[in-house]
């Protein structure tokens, strides 16, 4: 244990000494200047000495780590921080909570108290926001007074740690002018790529759409191939994920199709009142293409004389079946990303004092050569 510093003396002597693995190397100088801001100097001195903790089987403490678990920490980081302004994360429990420091407290890092989210508190309709006055060692002591365990551990959240310093996400560019018209005019496939533009190579998979097309017993949307053929499968701000459509994995789009029948026809059969839609290839029945991180599926209604004639419906995972949608896809997308629609399923993206620009943006996913080019 580095007796020397002061910080880490004072965590020990409540959770024991830093693990016997090595010590996890950080570049604070980068984290603190992609972070905007200093980091308080106990902190720093902890997550150096201990790296990322699982505290009293309750608490995790982040820390900026190259990992090979699912955690990201500057995914993490930038969403809470959009989430509430003026604090800075570094920390989550096991109910949902999240612990901040109050940045706009002091211009001494080292002065910033603590501050939890509470979720169970905003669910209830509460003030959400447990303000502990103190700074993160404190704080600590106090949650240990008030019943958390004095026992710290490697988290599991941010396994398989590494030897070489965490390197920041880079700076998201400014946006163009043309990005700038686009937020809020024009509309279909033009505008959207004007909005957000498309990747080089899109992830379609290995076979071509004959294949899926003869596979599903059904041709698709015109509007629905124009866009995947600019971009492909991927996520849209990280909520909305399209399948890969000419691929055999289980979440490709053919096979999920498949597999979502057969779970939503056997929730129908138990739930009929929740689940009041036919399902492809029955009549009339939904055709899943994409999804959000929730469970929330966005269909096609095959009805129509062609598939062109589709709406697009959402099948919600928390709220009861809605209606179908009024526009096509690529309008319904563009106008969602726009903040100009939301509903179940494709909640509202940002808060009203939110640049769009500013966090809109499409992940797509790992492109592998047709079969063809093999």
């Amino acid at each position: 244990m580095n007796a020397s510093d002061p910080h880490v003396y004072a965590f020990a002597e409540i959770f024991g000494e830093p693990p016997a693995d090595f010590a996890v190397p950080v570049d604070w100088a980068a984290v603190e200047t992609w972070l905007g801001m200093r980091l308080p100097a106990d902190y720093k001195a902890i997550a150096a000495a201990y790296g990322p903790l699982d505290i009293g089987a309750w608490l995790w403490l982040h820390m900026p780590c190259v990992n090979r678990g699912w955690f990201d920490y500057g995914a993490w980081v930038q969403q809470a921080r959009r989430d509430a302004p003026g604090v800075l994360p570094f920390g989550a429990t096991r109910t949902a909570d999240t612990l901040y420091w109050d940045t706009t407290a002091s211009d001494n890092p080292d002065h910033w108290p603590v501050v939890m989210h509470c979720q169970d508190d905003e669910n209830a309709g509460r003030d959400p926001w447990r303000r502990f006055a103190t700074p993160l060692v404190p704080t600590l002591a106090r949650l240990v007074a008030d019943g958390m365990r004095p026992v710290a551990a490697r988290s599991g959240m941010q396994t398989d740690l590494e030897r070489t310093p965490w390197t920041p996400p880079p700076r998201r560019p400014e946006p163009t002018a043309q990005q700038r018209a686009a937020l809020t005019a024009g509309s279909g496939l033009e505008a959207l790529i004007a909005l957000v533009p498309p990747p080089a190579t899109p992830a379609l998979g290995k076979h071509n759409w004959d294949w899926l097309y003869e596979r599903l017993h059904t041709r698709l949307p015109g509007d629905y191939v124009r866009l995947m053929e600019r971009y492909g499968a991927g996520s849209w701000v990280g909520w909305l994920r399209f399948n890969t459509p000419l691929d055999e994995d289980q979440y490709a789009l053919a096979p999920w199709a498949e597999c979502y029948a057969d779970t939503y026809q056997g929730q129908r059969a138990e739930f009929p009142e929740y689940h009041p839609l036919a399902v492809y290839p029955e009549p009339g029945g939904i055709l899943p293409f994409a999804g959000s991180i929730d469970g929330d599926q966005l269909c096609w209604l095959t009805e129509g004389a062609t598939p062109d004639d589709w709406p697009l419906i959402v099948v919600p995972r928390h709220a009861d079946q809605g209606p179908p949608l009024s526009t096509g896809l690529t309008d319904t997308l563009l106008e969602w990303l726009r903040g100009r629609f939301a509903t179940e399923g494709l909640p509202p993206l940002g808060r009203r004092d939110e640049d769009p620009l500013d966090y809109i943006d499409f992940a797509p996913y790992a492109a592998e050569p047709a079969a063809d080019d093999q």
